[in-house]
């Protein structure tokens, strides 16, 4: 049987525990996910590319035990379904929080789908614990010393202080 590999693509400017769930969740889909981390020239992430890396895999490493090995982060610019090609891919994982982001996901997705119709995209519903946490909402909170540990996995948590108490 084929191996199913999908992408997962996004910014995680942080990973929060809301991408942590839908990610556990994809894990249920597809034998490999690829985390696709989002580099655009035009943004100023709070981590580096390196440090989101490093981030994730220290996350997933803690939160998913031995299937962790399943998951490989990768960068991208550009199109996710030209990235989804070059990895050899045919699922893209979208989480969903509300009707809001289905609103916008469906679009995206019947867009991938005339540009790249043997990509299939898959919507996983966030869990209700994590559905209000967002990467925005977090980097806006831990920038005024707010307390993040509830959001995001504890090695994140770790580097926002580090990130802006410096």
């Amino acid at each position: 049987m084929k191996e199913r590999k999908a992408i997962y693509a996004g910014s995680f400017d942080p990973l929060t525990n809301g991408h942590l769930d839908v990610l556990k969740a994809a894990l249920a889909v597809a034998d490999m996910i690829y985390v696709g981390i989002g580099v655009q020239a035009s943004k100023t992430p709070v981590f580096s590319y390196e440090d989101r890396v490093r981030l994730i895999e220290e996350s997933t490493r803690d939160e998913l035990g031995a299937d962790a090995a399943r998951v490989k982060v990768v960068s991208f610019d550009g199109l996710v379904i030209d990235a989804a090609r070059n990895l050899g891919v045919s699922i893209i994982i979208r989480g969903l929080r509300d009707g809001t982001d289905l609103d916008y996901e469906m679009q995206m997705a019947g867009m991938n789908e005339t540009m790249a119709p043997e990509l299939q995209t898959v919507f996983l519903p966030a869990s209700p614990s994590v559905r209000t946490i967002t990467a925005t909402l977090v980097r806006q909170i831990a920038s005024m010393g707010g307390e993040v540990t509830s959001f995001v996995p504890a090695v994140v948590a770790d580097a926002l202080k580090k990130k802006f108490n410096s």
